[in-house]
C-alpha cells in the first residue's frame, strides 16, 4: 500500500509542461525527494512498477533512474533495488560563502573547534602566499566545522596581518574567519583551485573519516583592495560533500 501511495504521489507531480518524458519523471522524483515525501534510505517503486502505473516506456524509466543515480539523488544496489541517496551538504564552488550560513540554510546547527590560532614568522612558501618576504609576521589558524556534530571541513589558514590585525583576539566558536575578515577587509577577488586527494593520518583523525576516503581541497586565495588577505586550505570529506556552482552563457 505504501508503494502504491508512493507511486501514486509521483504520477500527480509529474508536470504536464513541455519537455521529454524522462526528464518529467526526473523532475517529479526529485520534487518528491526534495519535499520529504520520500525520505532517505527509502526503497522507491520498482522499473516495472514505475512502466505500468506511469504508462511510459521501460527505457524512459531506466534513463530517467540512470541519470538520477549518477547526479546522486538515488543509489542503486544490485539484486536489491532502488533507494533514496542521503543527502550531502554542498559548498558553492564558484563563491567565496560563510560555512556556517550554509549550513544553516539547511536548517541544519553549525558549530567549530579550535586546534590552533597563534603567531609564526612566514617561511619562503608561505610569504609567497600572502604577499609577503620571508620571515615577517604571520596568522595562522586550524580548525574544524561541525554540521549537526559531524566533521564537514577542516580550515587551514594563513592570515596577512597587515590586513587583519586583530585576527588572533576573535572568538572562532562565536564566529567564523570568514565573518570577521569580511568585516576588516571586504573581499574584492578571490582564486582557488579545487582538486581530489587522500587525506594524511592526521586529517583522518580531525574529519573521523578512513585512510581511503576520498577528499575534496580547495586551495583559496583572497584579496581587498589589490593586497593578499588570506591564504586557505579547505578540505571536506567526499562522502559528506560536493561542490555546486551556477555560470551564465553567452548563446
Amino acid at each position: 500500500m505504501v508503494r502504491q501511495t508512493a507511486i501514486s504521489q509521483l504520477s500527480a507531480a509529474m508536470s504536464d509542461q513541455p519537455a521529454p518524458i524522462y526528464q518529467r519523471v526526473k523532475q517529479a522524483i526529485i520534487s518528491q525527494i526534495s519535499e520529504g515525501v520520500w525520505q532517505p534510505n527509502q526503497r522507491v517503486p520498482s522499473e516495472s512498477e514505475l512502466v505500468n502505473e506511469l504508462g511510459v516506456s521501460r527505457m524512459t524509466i531506466n534513463r530517467a533512474l540512470r541519470e538520477l543515480t549518477s547526479e546522486g539523488y538515488l543509489m542503486r544496489m544490485q539484486g536489491v533495488g532502488t533507494f533514496v541517496a542521503e543527502a550531502k551538504g554542498y559548498t558553492a564552488m564558484m563563491e567565496v560563502h560563510n560555512i556556517a550560513e550554509e549550513i544553516a540554510q539547511r536548517g541544519h546547527r553549525h558549530s567549530s573547534k579550535i586546534l590552533a590560532l597563534g603567531e609564526s614568522k612566514a617561511d619562503a612558501e608561505q610569504a609567497a602566499l600572502l604577499g609577503l618576504t620571508t620571515g615577517q609576521k604571520l596568522f595562522h589558524s586550524l580548525m574544524i566545522h561541525y554540521e549537526n556534530d559531524q566533521p564537514v571541513q577542516l580550515e587551514d589558514r594563513l592570515v596577512n596581518p597587515q590586513m587583519a590585525p586583530d585576527y588572533l583576539q576573535q572568538d572562532y566558536t562565536e564566529q567564523t574567519p570568514y565573518t570577521y575578515l569580511m568585516r576588516v577587509a571586504p573581499l574584492t577577488a578571490g582564486e582557488h583551485v579545487v582538486e581530489a586527494v587522500l587525506p594524511d593520518a592526521r586529517q583522518c583523525r580531525h574529519l573521523a573519516i578512513d585512510a581511503q576516503e576520498p577528499c575534496l581541497l580547495i586551495r583559496r586565495q583572497t584579496w581587498s583592495d589589490n593586497k593578499i588577505v588570506t591564504y586557505a586550505r579547505l578540505l571536506y570529506p567526499g562522502s559528506r560533500y560536493k561542490l555546486m556552482g551556477r555560470f551564465k552563457g553567452h548563446g
